[in-house]
């Protein structure tokens, strides 16, 4: 299976699948979707109104990274559960700790 992330010089970029109002702020592994693409399983409790759920998106990666708030950017699926997030920092070092967060958690 592929890493749902690929690297850049700035950073990575990471395909996540959102499900908002999931009771809890959690990163829950990787998923393969039915056309094959692996994305990486997030829920956040805030609800999809308003931009709550993207900013909620976006503070979980930032805090799961250890990374700041402002390295993380939501690249595009703004209105969509299936999102593509750029995070700013050591393509490796984020590399291995999103593998190190999402091995945890094999479906």
């Amino acid at each position: 299976m592929a890493d749902p992330w690929r690297y850049s010089t700035q950073g990575i970029s990471v395909a996540l699948r959102v499900t908002p109002r999931g009771g809890r702020d959690d990163i829950d592994g990787i998923e393969t979707l039915a056309n094959g693409r692996s994305v990486v399983k997030v829920r956040v409790r805030a609800i999809a109104d308003g931009g709550e759920a993207n900013r909620a998106v976006t503070e979980l990666v930032a805090k799961a990274l250890g990374v700041t708030k402002a390295s993380v950017r939501i690249l595009s699926g703004t209105t969509s559960r299936l999102k593509q997030v750029a995070v700013d920092g050591d393509p490796a070092k984020l590399g291995a700790m999103l593998r190190e967060l999402t091995a945890l958690k094999k479906d």
